[in-house]
């Protein structure tokens, strides 16, 4: 599956995402881009995005998308708090479909 981590997900993190292709905002130059312009720009290169910004499934539609949203809840954005969460982040990339948005944490 290729994954995008967005610019609040450390780039580390993918490290950490095995079994996967996985790049971020920041190495592609899309790291200023808003919400809605990231989203029409990974279309058709990305299967998800890895997020943990909570307001993009309220502010974006994301239903119709042909990727989907991972939204990982942690106490913080720090690489410390995120690693927890990986296993349950594997489960949910094997599992989420295009247009979904899953929540772990």
């Amino acid at each position: 599956m290729r994954v995008l981590l967005d610019n609040r997900v450390p780039w580390r993190f993918g490290e950490h995402i095995s079994g996967h292709q996985v790049e971020n905002v920041i190495a592609l130059g899309w790291a200023n881009l808003d919400d809605g312009p990231l989203l029409d720009a990974m279309a058709g290169k990305f299967d998800v995005l890895v997020t943990v910004d909570k307001s993009i499934p309220h502010q974006q539609t994301i239903a119709h998308r042909p990727f989907a949203v991972v939204l990982l809840r942690a106490k913080s954005n720090k690489l410390s708090s995120l690693v927890p969460l990986v296993s349950d982040l594997l489960a949910a990339l094997r599992d989420v479909k295009p247009g979904e948005v899953k929540e772990v944490g």
